[in-house]
């Protein structure tokens, strides 16, 4: 079965920095669109961050643009999200996900059809 762990997550400061990882077993990300997606309790799922599979277009939701960065590394079959100057309100249970669905936005979560099983981010003082 294809899987995908994600690893990186704990708590942090506000203003401090954590990096999640995305890794895959059983097949190569490469060939695929990669989002990572954040719930935190008592909200919906959102999308946070989207890399496609080529030419590497990197899209972002609003409330994180200029703090986090999405990258690829093939050669390790991992995509990365570097969140920096993070604060209370980027607390949530992350996500990545792989699809290759056409047809459906870089946040729209029909378009990736698989997913981790989430790493806790938590940032307080």
């Amino acid at each position: 079965q294809l899987q995908l762990v994600e690893s990186g997550g704990g708590l942090v400061q506000p203003g401090g920095s954590l990096r999640l990882s995305c890794a895959a077993s059983r097949f190569t990300l490469g060939g695929y669109r990669i989002g990572w997606f954040r719930q935190a309790p008592g909200k919906e799922r959102e999308g946070v961050s989207c890399i496609t599979s080529s030419p590497g277009t990197t899209y972002y939701t609003d409330s994180v643009k200029g703090r986090f960065t999405i990258s690829r590394d093939n050669a390790k079959n991992t995509v990365y999200l570097q969140m920096n100057n993070l604060k209370p309100e980027d607390t949530a249970v992350y996500y990545c996900a792989a699809g290759r669905r056409e047809g459906w936005g870089p946040f729209s979560a029909s378009g990736y059809a698989y997913w981790g099983q989430g790493t806790q981010v938590t940032v307080s003082s």
